[in-house]
C-alpha cells in the first residue's frame, strides 16, 4: 500500500472529529436553550474563558513557556476596556476589542523582552516564578488603587456597542462570543501547522538542538508568548463587558492556575483541549454548586476529580480518545516507493 502524508491528512479523524462536535455542540446550544437564559450565560462565559485556556495552551502546550501570569494581561486588558468606557464614555467595538487586544499585546512583549530575550538562556522555573511575579504584584497593586476601585473593582461597564447597537447578556453576546472563539482558533491553527508551528514543534521536541542549528529560539518564544497576550487581552475584555465587572482577582495568580489547570485537564499542545477543559471543569462546578447535599464543600470533590485526570490521565481528557502521535503530529511526507521496492526496480 502507498505511505500516508505524515504531514496530517489522514492522520487526524479524531481529532477533526472532537472539533466538528464542539463546533456543533456551541452553535446548536442556544437554539436548544431558549427558555433558559443561565444556561446560555454560562455558556458564553465559559467561550470566554475557552480563549483564555487557548492562550495559555500557545505558551506551554505549542512552545514550552510555563505561564503562571496569563491573568495579568486577561485583567489587565479588561480593566483597560472598562476605565475607556467609564472615563472617555467609549465602548464601540471596533475600538475596544482591538485596543485590549493591544494592551495583551503589548504587556507580554514587555514581560517577553525581560524574561525571554536576555543575553542567558532563561530556564522554565525563571520565566514561571516572573510571570507569577508579575501577577501578583499586579492584583496587590490594583487591590490598593482607589482610581481603579480598589478591592471592589470596577462594576456597571458600560455596554459593547456596534453603532447603535448594544451587546447584552444573552443570545447576542453569545454569537460575538462564539464568533470570536472560532476566529481565534483558526488563527492559532494556522498558526500551529505553518513553517513557524514547525519551529514550535523543534522547540517543544529539542530546544537545544534547534538552537544548535542556528535558530534564535528565544525570539520565537517572545513572538508566541506577545501572541498568547494579544489573545487573553481580548478574552479580558469580552470577560469584563459580559459580567459587567472585573476585578483583583481577575489577574492575579488564582485565575493564572485556573488557566493551567483547563489546559492540563483538557489535554494540552491540541487548542481543541483547553476548550474541552474548559467545559467540563465549569459545568462540573456549576453542577456540584447546585447540590444542596455536597454544596458546602464541592470544591473539595472537584480538586479531587482533577487531581484523578491529571494523575491518571496526563495527556488530559483528550487523550482518551486521540492517540498521542495524532495530538503532537508529525511532520513532512514520507515518498513513495515503487511496486518493486528498491531504486533499481524499474526503469
Amino acid at each position: 500500500m502507498p505511505a500516508k502524508s505524515l504531514g496530517g491528512r489522514g492522520r487526524r479523524p479524531f481529532l477533526l472529529a472532537v472539533e466538528l462536535l464542539v463546533l456543533v455542540s456551541l452553535v446548536v446550544a442556544p437554539f436548544l436553550l431558549l427558555d433558559r437564559l443561565d444556561l446560555i450565560t454560562l455558556i458564553t462565559n465559559i467561550m470566554i474563558l475557552s480563549i483564555f485556556a487557548i492562550s495559555f495552551d500557545m505558551c506551554w502546550g505549542f512552545s514550552g513557556i510555563m505561564s503562571f501570569g496569563q491573568a495579568l494581561f486577561f485583567g489587565v486588558s479588561g480593566y483597560v476596556v472598562a476605565l475607556v468606557g467609564r472615563d472617555l464614555d467609549f465602548s464601540a467595538i471596533w475600538g475596544v476589542l482591538p485596543l485590549a487586544m493591544l494592551t495583551g499585546l503589548l504587556l507580554a512583549f514587555v514581560f517577553a523582552a525581560f524574561l525571554l530575550l536576555g543575553r542567558k538562556t532563561p530556564s522554565a522555573i525563571f520565566v514561571a516564578f516572573g510571570t507569577l511575579t508579575g501577577s501578583y504584584a499586579a492584583e496587590r497593586l490594583v487591590s490598593g488603587w482607589q482610581y481603579v476601585g480598589a478591592g471592589n473593582g470596577l462594576s456597571s461597564i458600560k455596554l459593547l456597542q456596534l453603532g447603535s447597537y448594544e451587546f447584552i447578556e444573552g443570545f447576542e453576546f453569545y454569537t460575538l462570543a462564539l464568533l470570536s472563539l472560532v476566529l481565534v482558533y483558526l488563527a492559532c491553527r494556522f498558526i500551529v501547522r505553518s513553517q513557524l508551528g514547525l519551529v514550535l514543534a523543534g522547540i517543544r521536541q529539542n530546544e537545544e538542538r534547534l538552537a544548535f542549528f542556528g535558530y534564535r529560539v528565544q525570539v520565537f518564544k517572545a513572538l508566541v508568548f506577545s501572541f498568547a497576550g494579544l489573545i487573553a487581552g481580548l478574552s479580558g475584555a469580552l470577560y469584563s463587558y459580559h459580567q459587567g465587572f472585573i476585578g483583583p482577582g481577575n489577574m492575579g495568580p488564582g485565575l493564572s492556575t485556573t488557566a493551567v489547570i483547563y489546559c492540563l485537564f483538557g489535554g494540552a499542545g491540541t487548542l481543541i483541549g483547553p476548550v474541552i477543559g474548559t467545559v467540563a471543569i465549569e459545568l462540573l462546578s456549576y453542577g456540584l454548586s447546585d447540590v444542596d447535599a455536597i454544596r458546602q464543600f464541592w470544591p473539595v470533590i472537584l480538586g479531587l476529580v482533577l487531581l484523578i485526570v491529571v494523575m491518571f490521565q496526563p495527556a488530559g481528557l483528550l487523550g482518551l480518545i486521540v492517540s498521542t502521535r495524532e495530538r503532537i503530529g508529525s511532520y513532512g511526507a514520507s515518498r513513495r516507493r515503487p511496486a518493486g521496492g528498491g531504486r533499481h526496480a524499474a526503469s
